[in-house]
């Protein structure tokens, strides 16, 4: 079993191939947490937890005698922390009562070991996938003063070493109850200094990756932005001051949640560093009737000892398997070109067809249509909510248009913003009280938009109706749903003046039941996340949205970090990454196409451009790429992925896709930066089979280039090279011969 509990002693303990976690009940019902590392066995690790007064820290009145005042849950490392009663650090549950205190003292009860992961209705979860014997923990806790339960949950996946947690809290009282905060992690560490990696960005330069030491008092990210946010990812890496990409103690963690959320670490005055994950409390507050029940998202665990590297390549097994879900979670998606940078808003339905037309001459498969379709909407100014067609603009039904493309053999996909509303426009004028406002207060705008209150159901209702209508009409297969601002203003008409704490939660769980009748009705269909770019990448929209669009940052070079980032904690299939114009339409810079493909091979993979004005080379580019891209898919999407050199390294990114049994690699390298007499670029390779042989080719289109045929001539001529040499040796990447010059390397087993 994954999970042991040891009645006589109080211990938990919780088992993965690779690591351990321990909790403790201890004599007065503190749940201790003992450890979380490498595997320990099940022996009472809590002899670890030195006690002693240290001034100015409380002692629980069953403790607080003159003869021992040591124990203070100010210092004790805890699995569940709450306000207000003796533990000064940062608090992962804290609760208003009906008299107006805040503190609450939960001490263990009992717990249940049952086989099988958890779910959490109304919420996206994890789940088992097959039999990889998964099983769930549950530990009740319960201040009887106060009236409340909570319900801790752990889900165990022993294959994946991953764990899992949430929480349930319950009013257990006679009168209601306010829940101000609500973090399903607390994780104590009671010795060790480290350092914290997040993940800051903003528009176009998303989920940038920065490592600073956990200092003493309280660090922290996070977001009020009604989502995940452009601006901090949820997401964090813990790790060993010596860890680098391939060595050192890191643990991982990211939220399963698309809303508002709060990262907290902190080192007491003992040198103890905790971390506390959850919902951000600054506008949460969720009143509890008596016997009423609040279940928190979930947090995503994992440890590793073979440092950044580990923490990937474990969340993105995870993340494939055990958080996407549905049909297109082990297919080849289709390669896809999307019309916005083609034509913005300025189209017809016969421009769409003509493109269509030359791009599935190209081997491209989907077209999507953008933003413009519908309504008077020619511009971002207005007709967000009237997503009845502009047959008018198109000149041709909805319904034809879809016809037409799917006769060429392409599929036929269309945008979306669901969850956002034009002040101009007919749905606006029948129900502006469906626009998120303040009574007697103008919004803010944002890109001339007004928030849908996704907490109403009425909304929600009207949402699902129209896109169903939309997608059976039309014969769409693929959604790009879309939401371009951040909420502000926060207020709902549907609840009263004590329960607006409640608005911004109910405004996920909205958008999150929208998403789910959609697939409901439309199992097969595909739907891309995104929000303004990379807004909304996280856990929770990947559980409805396979792929999410990276950024809305095309440019190759500037793809580089934002994948990069991207990648230490999501896997390459989901990025929704695009080969688009050059010049770019954000940077302005001029790229090759082959350095455009070779960076977007490691996303989602698609074309943002007009085919129809492309060059006769540039469309036999874009043909050899998809070849490549099909011939490759295996080891590119599903295989195990390597960051080589990082983008603001020596001015050549180096990252590595191996494919799970070793026998195939594609190494790519992208120069970024040009440099007079560069010093030769050599990197080793990894995930390969020390004692096999490989074989080393440049894929076509690179040979063309002179330096190309001197590396090509260089390694074929050479003996066969083992794995042990490539991953110890290296191998040398060619030199550049113009600006942005790449590289793509494939190494397969003999």
């Amino acid at each position: 079993m994954s999970i042991v509990y040891n009645r006589e002693n109080g211990t938990i303990t919780l088992n993965t191939r690779h690591s351990g976690y321990q909790m403790k009940a201890d004599e007065i019902g503190t749940l201790l947490h003992t450890w979380y590392g490498e595997p320990a066995g099940e022996e009472d690790l809590s002899y670890a937890i030195f006690r002693m007064n240290r001034g100015f820290s409380g002692n629980p009145y069953e403790k607080g005698s003159i003869d021992d005042r040591s124990y203070s849950l100010d210092q004790l490392p805890q699995e569940i922390s709450c306000f207000g009663t003796g533990d000064y650090r940062a608090s992962s549950v804290m609760m208003r009562q009906e008299d107006g205190s805040r503190a609450l003292r939960l001490r263990f009860r009992d717990c249940e070991i049952q086989p099988g992961k958890y779910t959490l209705p109304g919420l996206p979860a994890s789940y088992e996938d097959g039999k990889e014997g998964a099983e769930t923990l549950t530990v009740v806790m319960e201040d009887p003063e106060a009236g409340v339960k909570a319900e801790l949950f752990y889900g165990v996946f022993p294959e994946k070493d991953v764990i899992t947690r949430a929480m349930r809290i319950t009013n257990t009282g006679t009168a209601a109850k306010t829940l101000l905060k609500a973090a399903p992690m607390n994780l104590d560490f009671i010795s060790g200094d480290y350092d914290l990696t997040g993940f800051y960005g903003k528009w176009a330069k998303e989920r940038v990756p920065e490592r600073e030491p956990v200092r003493h008092g309280i660090q922290s990210f996070g977001s009020v932005r009604g989502s995940s946010s452009q601006h901090h990812n949820p997401s964090a890496i813990l790790s060993e001051k010596n860890a680098t990409e391939t060595q050192g103690k890191c643990w991982g963690f990211t939220f399963v949640y698309s809303g508002e959320f709060l990262f907290e670490a902190e080192k007491d005055m003992i040198d103890q560093t905790r971390l506390v994950f959850g919902i951000h409390p600054d506008n949460f507050e969720w009143v509890l009737e008596p016997g009423e029940s609040f279940t928190t998202p979930e947090v995503v665990m994992t440890y590793s000892e073979e440092g950044f590297s580990g923490i990937s390549r474990r969340f993105h097994d995870f993340i494939r398997k055990n958080i996407v879900r549905g049909p297109w979670r082990d297919c080849r998606r289709p390669i896809l070109i999307n019309n916005w940078e083609a034509t913005y808003f300025n189209f017809t339905g016969e421009k769409l067809v003509d493109i269509a037309k030359t791009a599935k001459d190209l081997g491209i498969e989907m077209l999507v249509m953008d933003d413009g379709w519908f309504g008077l909407r020619n511009s971002d100014n207005n007709a967000l909510g009237d997503w009845d067609p502009n047959e008018e603009k198109l000149g041709m039904s909805l319904s034809e248009l879809g016809k037409r493309i799917r006769e060429l053999g392409m599929r036929f996909g269309i945008w979306f913003e669901p969850e956002t509303i034009s002040e101009d426009s007919d749905l606006f004028r029948a129900h502006p009280d469906w626009a998120v406002a303040i009574p007697g207060r103008k919004p803010d705008l944002s890109r001339h938009e007004l928030i849908l209150d996704m907490s109403r159901e009425d909304v929600q209702d009207f949402i699902i109706e129209k896109m169903c209508s939309v997608i059976a009409s039309s014969g769409v297969s693929y959604v790009k749903w879309d939401f371009n601002r951040s909420v502000c203003d926060k207020y709902t008409h549907a609840l009263p003046a004590s329960r607006q704490g409640e608005m911004a939660h109910r405004f996920v769980l909205g958008t999150y039941r929208v998403l789910d009748a959609l697939l409901t009705r439309f199992p097969e269909l595909l739907i891309e996340g995104c929000s303004g770019g990379g807004g909304r990448f996280d856990c929770g929209m990947l559980y409805y949205t396979p792929q999410i669009w990276c950024s809305d940052n095309t440019d190759p070079i500037e793809r580089l970090m934002i994948q990069y980032g991207s990648s230490f904690i999501y896997p390459v299939n989901t990025m929704g990454a695009h080969v688009s114009a050059s010049p770019n339409h954000q940077t302005g810079r001029n790229t090759p196409m082959e350095t455009r493909s070779a960076v977007a091979m490691s996303g989602t993979f698609g074309y943002e451009l007009d085919p129809t004005k492309l060059t006769d080379a540039e469309k036999e580019e874009i043909r050899r790429g998809i070849g490549v891209f099909k011939e490759l898919y295996e080891t590119l999407q599903q295989g195990d992925y390597y960051r080589l050199t990082p983008p603001d390294g020596p001015g050549c990114t180096v990252f590595e896709e191996v494919k799970k049994d070793g026998s195939k690699a594609v190494v790519t390298a992208v120069y970024d930066h040009v440099r007079a007499n560069l010093t030769p670029v050599y990197t080793a390779l990894r995930g390969l089979k020390a004692e096999s042989s490989y074989r080393l080719r440049l894929i076509p289109g690179h040979i063309g280039d002179e330096r190309g045929r001197l590396f090509a001539a260089f390694y074929m001529n050479e003996p066969v090279l083992t794995g042990r040499t490539l991953m110890s040796r290296g191998i040398y990447i060619p030199h550049y011969s113009k600006e942005y010059q790449s590289w793509q390397i494939v190494l397969e087993e003999i």
